[in-house]
């Protein structure tokens, strides 16, 4: 059985379906990408899956919890890390953490030894006492995920987890979930950022107007696409246009006949061609 599993899941809002008779499964122990352009149906996903929304058709199960009959046994077995800043910036790192232990109604000892674990993890012990609104965008982000991992999850959602960082702050939070995910935590990872996708993620999933389009591994996704892409720029009106090709030695061949005088590039096929070629836009 999935460890994640929504099947044939439909949401609407004035009556337009935003997520469209969705099948997805997610393995216990996978860090999964669900990828798309904004109004794709990604964010209304994740608030089905963390019991934000309910779904108007299907089911949804997260470790064979009805998200929607169980709602508080889903809730434990979750955390959560939004794109926006959801801590009190107005109190101390201990005082945010304290209350979201209170609130997964954590014994006090146990509530205290997770403050400590998880700061120390994320590299925050030492601003325990500091207000939230003086830390750096990154310390804020990693007290996101501290505070999100304090009462042991077992899947972990995150939002556009590193969208507005600087490329060091970014790299080290690869660094932690990477960990997690050595540690056998499942990870269910929203980004506009390919790299990232290709970096961290067992799979992708392509979403677009409510509809899975397109999912797979890295491998499989440019074996089945193309591992070659030329890029042509139109001399008219300067747009560049992506043909995809089985091997590089098909690649070349193409370029032979092609004239001289156009604008062209030859080279092995990434996440965001491929996104590019289902979508007809780039991610916005």
């Amino acid at each position: 059985m999935a460890f994640i599993d929504l099947q044939a899941v439909t949401k609407r809002y004035n009556q337009v379906p935003v997520v469209n008779h969705l099948d997805l499964t997610i393995d216990r122990g996978e860090m999964f990408a669900l990828l798309g352009p904004n109004g794709a149906g990604k964010s209304t996903t994740i608030k089905m899956l963390t019991t934000l929304a309910v779904p108007d058709e299907g089911k949804i199960t997260i470790g064979g919890a009805d998200v929607v009959k169980q709602a508080q046994q889903v809730k434990r077995s979750i955390g959560v890390v939004l794109q926006q800043t959801s801590i009190d910036l107005d109190r101390t790192v201990w005082e945010n953490m304290e209350f979201h232990g209170r609130m997964h109604h954590m014994p006090q000892a146990e509530r205290q030894a997770a403050i400590e674990r998880c700061l120390d993890y994320v590299e925050l012990k030492d601003r325990l006492n500091d207000r939230t609104r003086n830390l750096s965008g990154g310390m804020k982000r990693r007290l996101q995920i501290a505070r999100a991992l304090m009462h042991n999850p077992q899947v972990l959602f995150l939002d556009e987890p590193t969208v507005g960082l600087d490329p060091q702050t970014r790299r080290r939070l690869w660094e932690i979930i990477r960990d997690l995910k050595q540690q056998g935590m499942t990870i269910l990872l929203t980004t506009h950022y390919m790299e990232e996708a290709e970096t961290l993620c067992d799979r992708v999933g392509i979403l677009d107007s409510g509809k899975l389009i397109e999912m797979g591994t890295l491998s499989e996704l440019r074996q089945k696409h193309g591992l070659a892409v030329v890029i042509v720029q139109n001399e008219e009106d300067q747009k560049l246009d992506y043909k995809f090709f089985p091997t590089m030695a098909e690649a070349h061949a193409y370029l032979e006949h092609q004239s001289s005088s156009k604008s062209v590039m030859l080279r092995e096929s990434n996440l965001e061609d491929i996104f590019v070629e289902l979508t007809g836009r780039k991610l916005d």
